[in-house]
């Protein structure tokens, strides 16, 4: 299945886009950690864009199409993706068609995410990154500190957190901007397609994954059926009572 997830930033996509990789078994394409990747290693491209994300604009259409084209080129995606953060305008939506129809890979559904703007603002400005496995709290939703009780599991200690830049309340006002001005037009160009469905992305994350899943058709069975099929031994000896011949009559 080939996704792309759309949503004002703090709409959950990247939650949702994970625990929809690690359940279907399929890579999670995030711009956003592509471009971050690409500004701690220092490449040209990611010094190209470290100013525009720190500011709360929009990265170059010709730098995030150059970082997805590779992506997608990758054995990975063959079975399916789900994208998080991209396209973020038309310009990106038609040239992601052209790359998939390159590759026979056409979108199966777009899911759109919508939060209330007061909440998304709350969202945003209470996260905060581990520094050294790069995962992702919230403040306002963890009593206050963030992080959980277990430890890093990169460095074995307690997560060191931090905000990113473009998650302040000055950033965040801006990048919503951003949103409405450049991504809503999205909705209707894949609306047209017939491509288009949209969940209410407010509550717990399993309220908002139950939504989606639904959204999309997935059923959870298969996957559950897996987790618990016993092992073969335990299936044997029914098989073998079943398979017996019945004793003749004296």
């Amino acid at each position: 299945m080939r996704i792309v997830l759309l949503g004002a930033p703090g709409s959950g996509k990247g939650t949702q886009a994970q625990r929809l990789a690690q359940e279907r078994g399929m890579p999670q394409i995030s711009t956003g950690d592509l471009l971050r990747g690409a500004v701690a290693a220092g490449t040209a491209l990611g010094t190209r864009a470290k100013a525009a994300m720190d500011a709360g604009r929009l990265v170059e259409d010709a730098i995030v199409l150059g970082i997805i084209a590779e992506r997608l080129d990758a054995p990975d995606v063959r079975q399916g993706f789900v994208l998080d953060g991209f396209p973020r305008n038309i310009e990106q939506a038609t040239a992601l068609d052209a790359m998939l129809a390159k590759l026979g890979q056409p979108l199966d559904a777009v899911v759109l995410m919508e939060v209330d703007r007061t909440e998304l603002v709350r969202r945003i400005s209470g996260r905060r990154t581990c520094r050294d496995c790069g995962r992702v709290f919230n403040v306002s939703t963890a009593g206050g500190s963030g992080a959980p009780d277990e430890a890093c599991p990169k460095e074995g200690g307690p997560h060191r957190l931090f905000q990113r830049p473009d998650d302040n309340e000055h950033t965040v006002a801006e990048r919503l901007k951003v949103y409405d001005e450049k991504t809503k037009p999205l909705v209707e160009f894949y609306r047209v397609q017939g491509l288009l469905r949209t969940i209410k992305a407010e509550g717990s994350v399993l309220e908002v994954a139950k939504r989606l899943d639904a959204a999309l058709g997935i059923s959870k069975r298969p996957a559950i059926a897996r987790r618990h099929r016993p092992p073969a031994g335990a299936l044997s000896a029914p098989r073998a009572r079943n398979r017996s011949t019945p004793k003749r009559s004296r």
